[in-house]
């Protein structure tokens, strides 16, 4: 079984990932972010929801949400926790490996640096793509993960995390791999207890995930720095890649090349014969 596929790591350390603290602070950032500013009513996919951090939020925006995650455990809260804020969201269980629902959405998040989790390459791949078919011509796919050049500037003692309630966790980065891979070691501590789990994800500069995203057929790919649309640079806090799935008018303008002294259109690559 894999990290990602382990209900009890989730239920675990869940609050240590997804606090009372982060709710409040994500809340206020879909509130104010331009790269969360979409069209009235878009139908928005928040693949690896979690506990519906994102989902409360952007359902009281007005958006349709539909939340997927792999585990029933976050899923089991994030339905308690929408149904505490009153806002009616749609929850898939299913793998972001294979799940697809053809051109179903306007936005597709993916956050908590949720991309990355599979050992082959080629894996993590496919979820771009299984992202840019659920996507209608024109929308839009934004992922959020700690970029190696953001990691690279703050990584190194081990770090505590107070819990709420009591306890506390110890987090441990080791970088692997020529710096093409991460494993993060945590020790939650709590009531005398001690309980660790180790979890591994690839790493991604800006260009190799701008280079992904265009290999998954996105255009219009932009890197920035944080939810503010500043710029992916020296001081950016996060990466986020943002890329369009593009449109059917778009492709077929691309498609055709016209020669204006005939006015002839001819496949590309053909212009010179």
């Amino acid at each position: 079984m894999h990290w990602y596929e382990d209900d009890g790591f989730w239920s675990d350390f869940s609050e240590t990932m997804f606090s009372g603290r982060r709710r409040e602070e994500t809340a206020a950032l879909v509130a104010r972010s331009p790269l969360l500013d979409f069209a009235p009513g878009s139908r928005v996919l928040d693949l690896c929801c979690g506990p519906g951090v994102y989902l409360v939020p952007l359902a009281r925006r007005g958006y349709a949400v539909t939340g997927v995650d792999l585990s029933e455990v976050m899923l089991e809260r994030a339905g308690a926790a929408c149904a505490d804020a009153g806002v009616e969201v749609r929850l898939v269980r299913a793998d972001m490996l294979t799940h697809v629902e053809p051109e179903s959405y306007d936005v597709v998040l993916n956050v908590f640096t949720s991309f990355g989790y599979f050992d082959a390459p080629g894996d993590n791949l496919q979820v771009l793509r299984n992202a840019h078919d659920s996507l209608v011509p024109g929308g839009r796919l934004v992922i959020d993960v700690m970029g190696k050049e953001v990691l690279a500037g703050w990584i190194g003692r081990p770090q505590l995390v107070e819990l709420d309630g009591g306890g506390y966790v110890v987090q441990r980065d080791t970088v692997l791999d020529d710096w093409s891979r991460l494993r993060t070691d945590w020790t939650l501590v709590r009531g005398g207890t001690a309980r660790e789990a180790s979890i591994t994800s690839f790493l991604y500069s800006g260009a190799e995930l701008r280079s992904l995203f265009e290999e998954a057929g996105f255009t219009k790919v932009e890197c920035y720095g944080d939810f503010d649309g500043s710029p992916y640079d020296q001081r950016a806090r996060r990466l986020i890649v943002s890329g369009v799935r593009e449109s059917a008018t778009t492709a077929g303008t691309a498609a055709t090349a016209t020669i204006a002294t005939t006015g002839e259109t001819v496949a590309p690559g053909e212009e010179e014969r």
